[in-house]
């Protein structure tokens, strides 16, 4: 299906890797002009080096870390492209309960996944109102609809991103935007992989064994799955959907 969004652009956060750089591909496939946006310059100039070569499609990267602010304006006023589509993908914020996430994690965290995104959507906002058009899409993740004590600061961060897009896309196409967001569940990343050998490490005394802690039945999506709705949602296909929350989790958040 052609999605008929050839020839827009997009700024893609966190997109060095994982979701971030499968989000850049799908949309690079479509014909869109990309920009990425990550911490590494050494994974960014491989990413974007690839999807010219592969898609022929404009493509460059902001090397940055936007948890802090000053960083984010940076962006804003370096990129001076089109921006009809905006990504926020940045950010993971750490497990843990109430009384073993100190204050200073805690901030870091949500300096990069929840005021980081809240200060790009601010800018992308402003600039796509001016120029009377453009999608934002939060990825977020399916904590925040389930939120439990062993990753209190990620179920609360979520929820209020979750919020923060459905009062803001709730009013948005009076200025020609629109604002959703996705909730991933688990999906097969490294950042997974990473976890489950933790787990497995703990619980098994063998890191290598992590494999066994996934459960046969419902197993992790893969990025693609996020990617796919990603640039659906991106295109006039999804063009009165604004304001509202899809999760992409196999069905845990209500099994």
């Amino acid at each position: 299906m052609d999605l008929e969004i050839r020839g827009r652009s997009a700024v893609i956060t966190g997109a060095s890797k994982g979701i971030g750089r499968t989000v850049a591909e799908r949309l690079a496939a479509e014909g869109v002009n990309v920009h990425l946006v990550a911490r590494t310059v050494e994974t960014l100039e491989t990413a974007v080096s690839e999807l010219k070569d592969r898609y022929g499609v404009d493509a460059g990267y902001s090397a940055l870390d936007l948890s802090v602010s000053s960083n984010v304006d940076r962006l804003f006023a370096d990129y001076s492209g089109t921006m009809d589509i905006l990504v926020n993908n940045a950010g993971a914020i750490p497990g843990g309960s109430i009384d073993r996430v100190d204050e200073p994690t805690w901030r870091q965290a949500w300096d990069l996944k929840v005021f980081g995104y809240i200060n790009i959507c601010r800018l992308a906002y402003a600039r796509m109102r001016d120029a009377g058009h453009g999608v934002i899409i939060n990825v977020i993740g399916a904590a925040g609809e389930r939120p439990s004590p062993g990753y209190i600061a990620g179920a609360g961060g979520n929820a209020s991103l979750m919020a923060i897009t459905r009062g803001l896309g709730g009013h948005s196409l009076s200025d020609g935007i629109r604002v959703v967001a996705i909730n991933p569940g688990l999906i097969r990343t490294e950042r997974l992989v990473t976890i489950l050998k933790a787990q497995a490490e703990e619980s098994l005394g063998d890191e290598n064994r992590w494999e066994e802690l996934i459960d046969p039945v419902f197993v992790p999506g893969e990025p693609q799955h996020i990617a796919d709705l990603t640039a659906f949602l991106a295109s006039d296909l999804s063009g009165n959907t604004t304001g509202t929350v899809f999760t992409v989790d196999g069905g845990s958040s209500v099994r």
